[in-house]
């Protein structure tokens, strides 16, 4: 680690000492094997607000995240992307959207391994979260379903009780960081005692805010920084869930 990145460390992982310790997972391919936003299409199709062909699209990057991964322009992309087809959409509408969605596409995808340690970070009295690019509304619902203690994601702009089809937090690379800061603040948490999740380089800011990095599913770049700091790496392959 050059001496840039370990100050940058040093700053993000003081959080408040001898506050209470967290695990804070990311989303896509971390806590979940696919894409959250690109699995939720079908649902959306269902009810009118996207047509076949934009299905069908997501169908095919759904394949590609799977098996590659995401590059990280199309992290902001995408959820550049879910926003844009919130247009229009009232917030209650998108609300029971997600609450039918979660349980039935995303819970079923969400690892056995991550599940685990979710228990094991609990049982130890540690406070846990969700990080992610993904929707806010997303990100809250899985928290609810699987107990976590809350969760972060990116904000969509809202008037009048409708989304405007703009992000107003895009929850990307260092603003990820940035809200562990926050959460920190908020809840009494102590950074430097706490661990991160994550598949991505994008998230190498995110790791490092804390004091146990952990890189799970690691793209090639991620792989290779965790190599070179000595950060643990960890497979996750197994559902947690049957499909329903």
């Amino acid at each position: 680690m050059s001496d840039t990145d370990s100050s940058r460390g040093d700053h993000l992982a003081g959080g408040r000492s001898g506050g209470t310790a967290a695990a804070f997972f990311d989303l896509d391919r971390t806590l979940v094997s696919h894409s959250s936003s690109l699995a939720l299409a079908s649902s959306f199709r269902r009810r009118g607000l996207i047509g076949r062909r934009q299905v069908l699209a997501a169908r095919v990057a759904q394949h590609v995240f799977a098996r590659f991964g995401a590059r990280g322009s199309r992290v902001g992309q995408t959820a550049d992307r879910a926003a844009a087809a919130l247009a229009g959409i009232s917030v209650d509408t998108l609300e029971e959207i997600v609450r039918e969605a979660v349980p039935l596409v995303l819970k079923p995808m969400v690892y056995r391994e991550a599940l685990d340690l979710l228990t094991e970070h609990g049982a130890r009295g540690e406070r846990t979260y969700i990080v992610t690019a993904a929707l806010q509304e997303v990100a809250d619902e899985l928290a609810r379903e699987l107990g976590l203690d809350g969760a972060a994601g990116s904000r969509a702009e809202v008037a009048d009780g409708r989304y405007t089809g703009r992000l107003e937090r895009r929850l990307y690379g260092p603003a990820k960081a940035e809200v562990l800061l926050e959460l920190a603040a908020a809840d009494g948490l102590d950074l430097a005692v706490s661990s991160a999740y994550s598949d991505s380089h994008t998230d190498v800011e995110f790791l490092e805010a804390v004091g146990s990095p952990v890189v799970v599913n690691p793209d090639r770049e991620l792989r290779a920084i965790a190599a070179a700091r000595g950060w643990p790496v960890r497979r996750f392959s197994e559902r947690a869930f049957a499909a329903r």
